[in-house]
């Protein structure tokens, strides 16, 4: 349970300009959809899809480290690993399984299944979409498991895009038309008031000690 008080205490260190931008923000904010990004050789690509994640309103990426074990490019994700929660795995086998249990259907992005065009996705429904490396695209063990696969429309002589490029295109558009459902796709109160509680923390030199203080206090 979140400690109200702390976080109402935490917010008097905030201006009233960020605590409002903090809640227009998060009321924009969803876990019905989810990504996750398989081993992909070129870093900066992972970090321009957490941004794009930021951008569009998705909380959580799940970044599958499996070989190159880099890190997040702080300079291309332009400060969205702050606001967006990256879960590391560092195999896909276990990213898969925390992903089932958490209720989401696993969604293969590859042009190289004709299962579902991008227009005709059910945005209905929970999903984590996956996104390859650049080289060989996704392994065959998330092909294997998938619920279904999707594809972009393409009509030139290329035959895929850049995972950042598709990762934008495809959570643009999921993340448009979950908007104009009836369903329940905002955060939970407690998880609006978590994420309220982790940005004030963040937004505060030395919040540590102020902690600390607080606690000293009651």
């Amino acid at each position: 349970m979140i400690d109200i008080q702390l976080l109402e205490h935490l917010e008097t260190f905030l201006t009233q300009e960020r605590k409002e931008r903090f809640e227009d923000v998060l009321s924009q904010r969803t876990k019905h959809f989810t990504v996750a990004t398989e081993d992909v050789y070129q870093l900066h690509n992972t970090s321009a899809v957490l941004r794009t994640c930021d951008v569009f309103g998705v909380q959580e990426i799940h970044v599958i480290e499996d070989r190159k074990g880099k890190r997040i490019d702080r300079e291309i994700a332009m400060g969205a690993q702050k606001w967006v929660d990256v879960n590391r795995f560092s195999n896909t086998q276990d990213c898969i399984t925390h992903l089932r249990q958490q209720g989401y259907q696993i969604v293969a992005t590859t042009p190289h299944k004709d299962d579902c065009l991008l227009h005709d996705f059910d945005v209905t429904k929970k999903s984590c979409f996956f996104f390859g490396t650049e080289a060989d695209g996704l392994s065959e063990e998330v092909l294997n498991q998938a619920d279904c696969y999707l594809k972009i429309p393409m009509v030139g002589f290329t035959e895929s895009l850049n995972i950042s490029v598709s990762a934008a295109i495809i959570l643009q558009y999921v993340t448009t038309k979950l908007r104009q459902t009836n369903i329940a796709w905002q955060l939970t109160e407690e998880e609006f008031l978590q994420k309220r509680l982790d940005w004030a923390t963040k937004s505060i030199k030395s919040h540590d000690k102020i902690i600390a203080r607080f606690y000293e206090g009651v």
